[in-house]
């Protein structure tokens, strides 16, 4: 391991690139312009504040093309706001328009909204087919939304004498522009009836043939009926017909807010942690300092560079690698003193540490990855943008930890830092009865799962449900005002429901608030557009709103959360699935599998325990939630069965695997208790110092680890012994027997 001067500069130099070139490139970019810096990462809704509307194609016949052709038109109409907006396809049959509005106040998203409207079938009658559509006979149209390219609404400042001078200008494609021509030219001082979904909105009269592909509708009582009438037309020009499922708004200034109070848990989460690792890894955790410093620099870089949207799960994933990148530096750091407190040298323990935490951090990050990818496929919005960074994270962490630790780790030692203090050793002076606490750490999980379950059944008896769901899992709208002071729940009661109540016609609203914070969330069932603008001026009328903030409103369709109940357990149960069949891939043992996902089970069924006596929010996040646990707790799984498996390589008929499991655990518990401290770090700085949504995530997320790292030493290596793994040992000494018997009897094949 060592390196020559040549050596020592390249690899200097390699170091001093990543680490200060990435860190300069994140602040600045790489043109000039911002390229690559955390500055051009493209901001989600929930971070940048916007509008963002979901619809559901409601024909039963319709191709790739009439998607295609949908998406392509929307994003036309959106772009007219925004030129950062975003169309694109959710699944079979869903099409989301996502328009940011920045620094746009709420009523600018609230006009964004109304504007963009349903967009429905949109047909050109004459007044002969129009007669067969009222007797609902068969009729013809003359042209379709497809056949309109734009309609906008003008007001004529040229004609004085018209007490009606606003129109709508409409705009028209080729095809459409012929169609035009011969309608109009067959039915001069006749009416041309223009319907939306199956109502006119208008039927103006031709006065002469129209040709060159655009046309006006002129004498329109004002200039707002103008605008409904363009509006109606713009909506119309797409090839399906589409109905609205879900629906939002969300304030720019709680984006802001979000991103701050989760910069600011990231830094003082990432101090603490290189604190924690130089405290206890002494040179090592210096390395992985730095290290921690190029992993994080190189995500965002990444982010920015692939033009990868950033939202707040997406902040909290990044933030959750933090802690879990560290993962597969403590594996490395706890080999390397094992070796030297076996009486290797410092080179050899470096070599040996490495080249046996390879399969260990390989394998939990592809468990992990699984995760990542299944929540991806599955995921929509923000729970996508959770499983990107997820697995961007992910794969960034096996390269920092296995290749560029490594270097650094060389370089300080051909620099001079050779003595065994500055690495430190670990010497288990007792292996520890784990496997003793079995039936105690079987007692303790069943307590707690039915205690859950009891949990879910009194609330439900009470007909609060079993878990407080959200709008994704059971359709609705939230609507949350920031108020300029803190309410209490008594007053939020008396005093502002009764205003929700009668400004919308509603008989029921929840609440919820989070505590020491002005903002104030009302769930009621699925409002119109009207009912929210109705809402939000009584409330705003009646009570004071903070400075600067504006109402975030949120609407989701029952279709939209059975998909999203769907989607829930069918990731979870899917990522398990692969999990496992990787696991019995690698170990080549179904005991192995079998107690892992019994395991898992136990983990899935404590976090559900954990939302129903909290009563925390199950919504989007709580899929991302699940399956990070899962993966988590797979991974502190799989440390401990490599070093069971390592250890039977060597095992015999005299071999006792009562010791073996105890000491493989023991072996691993430091890096077992180091790993959950690492990623506890990160997390509890997120449920201190993050906004509510963030909070709601982490906290779940604290208590699945717990019973991750639970169920990882007491249960999973239990099951495996109780399974049949006690005698593991013997068999293998029967196979080595059998082998050595058909070698010298000269067996034939």
């Amino acid at each position: 391991m060592k390196y020559g001067l040549a050596k020592k500069i390249c690899y200097s130099a390699i170091v001093l690139v990543l680490l200060v070139g990435l860190i300069l490139t994140a602040i600045f970019g790489m043109n000039g312009k911002g390229y690559g810096s955390v500055e051009d990462i493209s901001l989600g809704l929930d971070l940048a504040g916007g509008v963002s509307i979901t619809y559901e194609i409601q024909d039963e016949d319709y191709t790739t093309q009439d998607v295609e052709d949908t998406i392509y038109k929307l994003q036309q109409r959106a772009e007219s706001y925004s030129t950062e907006s975003n169309v694109y396809r959710e699944g079979d049959d869903r099409v989301t328009v996502e328009i940011p509005t920045g620094e746009n106040s709420e009523e600018d998203a609230n006009e964004i909204l109304a504007a963009l409207g349903t967009p429905g079938s949109l047909e050109f009658l004459d007044s002969d087919n129009y007669s067969l559509f009222t007797q609902g006979s068969e009729y013809e149209t003359l042209l379709t939304g497809n056949d309109v390219e734009n309609a906008q609404a003008y007001t004529d400042t040229t004609d004085t004498d018209s007490s009606t001078p606003y129109g709508v200008q409409l705009t028209f494609t080729d095809e459409g522009a012929e169609k035009f021509y011969n309608a109009t030219s067959e039915n001069v001082g006749s009416y041309i009836y223009i319907l939306f979904d199956g109502e006119v909105v208008s039927a103006p009269t031709v006065n002469s043939a129209i040709s060159g592909g655009t046309a006006v509708i002129n004498g329109i009582e004002s200039y707002e009926a103008a605008e409904n009438l363009a509006t109606y037309i713009r909506v119309g020009s797409v090839p399906v017909t589409l109905e609205e499922v879900s629906s939002s708004i969300v304030s720019p200034q709680l984006g802001a807010s979000a991103i701050k109070s989760s910069m600011v848990a990231a830094v003082i989460g990432l101090v603490l942690l290189c604190i924690f690792m130089i405290v206890i890894y002494r040179l090592p955790g210096v390395v992985a300092t730095l290290t921690l410093s190029i992993y994080t620099t190189l995500v965002l870089f990444l982010l920015s560079v692939y033009d990868l949207t950033l939202t707040l799960p997406g902040i909290a994933g990044i933030i959750l690698g933090i802690g879990m990148a560290v993962d597969g530096n403590v594996i490395i750091y706890t080999r390397i003193r094992e070796e030297i407190a076996a009486g290797k040298s410092v080179e050899n323990s470096i070599l040996a540490g490495y080249s046996k935490a390879a399969s260990a951090i390989i394998d939990g990050n592809v468990t992990t990855l699984i995760a990542g990818i299944v929540l991806y496929i599955f995921g929509t919005g923000s729970v996508k943008g959770f499983a990107t960074t997820l697995m961007i994270s992910n794969i960034v962490s096996v390269f920092t930890s296995l290749v560029i630790t490594k270097i650094i780790m060389k370089l300080l030692y051909n620099f001079g830092c050779k003595s065994p203090v500055l690495y430190g050793k670990t010497v288990h002076k007792k292996t520890v009865n784990f496997l003793g606490f079995r039936i105690k750490a079987f007692i303790i999980a069943l307590v707690v799962i039915v205690a859950g379950f009891v949990c879910m059944g009194v609330r439900s008896g009470m007909g609060d449900g079993a878990f407080n769901y959200s709008l994704e899992f059971v359709g609705g709208t939230t609507t949350t005002f920031e108020f300029a002071q803190e309410y209490d729940t008594e007053t939020i009661e008396s005093d502002i429901i009764p205003v929700i109540k009668d400004s919308t016609g509603v008989t029921e609203v929840q609440q919820q608030k989070t505590q020491d914070s002005t903002a104030v969330a009302f769930k009621t069932t699925a409002l119109t557009q009207e009912q929210r603008e109705a809402m939000e001026e009584a409330v705003v009328a009646s009570f004071p709103i903070e400075d600067g903030s504006t109402v975030e409103s949120n609407s989701i369709t029952g279709s939209v959360s059975s998909t999203m109940r769907r989607n829930a357990i069918l990731s979870v149960v899917l990522a398990t699935v692969f999990m496992l069949i990787y696991i019995f891939i690698r170990f080549k043992d179904l005991k192995f599998a079998l107690a892992a996902v019994i395991a898992l089970v136990h983990d899935v069924l404590v976090v559900l325990a954990f939302y129903a006596f909290t009563r925390i929010t199950v919504g989007t996040t709580f899929i991302a939630c699940m399956l990070t646990i899962v993966g988590y707790s797979i991974n502190g799984t799989i440390i401990i069965f490599d070093r069971i498996r390592e250890q039977l390589k060597t095992a015999n008929s005299k071999t006792d695997i009562t010791e073996l499991v105890n000491s493989s655990i023991t072996y691993t518990f430091t890096r077992t208790v180091n790993t959950t401290i690492t990623t506890l770090i990160m997390l509890v700085c997120l449920a201190i110092l993050g906004v509510s949504s963030v909070k709601e995530f982490a906290m779940p997320l604290i208590a699945g680890i717990l019973a991750g790292t639970f169920s990882s030493v007491l249960i999973t290596s239990a099951l495996w012994y109780i399974m049949g793994g006690k005698k593991r040992g013997v068999v293998n000494e029967v196979k080595k027997e059998d082998k050595k018997k058909v070698f010298e009897d000269g067996a034939q094949v």
